[in-house]
């Protein structure tokens, strides 16, 4: 062998202790805790959320559509109407949730597909 290469054979070994040595973290990470729900979200083929905004009437009325939903729509759509505003506010006055008979939601009554999403990414989907 060249002298180099044995240099580079060399530098990369790893002695057998420190491989068989586990490391701290590794023993010491806490295990997510798998949440149950009603229904779930699977993502599309990008890895993205199936939540789109779809623009009507000339630009004057907006919805949110969540795609794809698998198990109880109505148990999203209940959840989304209670947790997105708080009652008794313009806002949730203006909310109306729709389930159509393909398990899709539809959300109308204003620009809400961030906060939207953002609530499936705190539920974990």
């Amino acid at each position: 062998m060249l002298p180099s290469l044995v240099v580079r054979a060399l530098a990369q070994r790893v002695p057998p202790a420190l491989a068989a040595t586990p490391t701290a973290t590794a023993a010491t990470a806490p295990k997510p805790v798998p949440v149950s729900y009603p229904y779930f979200i699977p993502r599309n083929t990008r890895g993205n959320l199936p939540v789109y905004t779809d623009i009507r009437n000339g630009g004057t009325r907006y919805q949110v559509l969540v795609r794809n939903i698998d198990g109880n729509a109505l148990a999203l759509a209940k959840e989304l109407s209670q947790k997105l505003f708080q009652k008794h506010t313009p806002e949730a006055s203006r909310i109306n949730v729709q389930i159509d008979r393909s398990n899709n939601l539809a959300i109308t009554g204003g620009r809400w597909k961030n906060e939207v999403v953002q609530f499936l990414k705190e539920k974990g989907f």
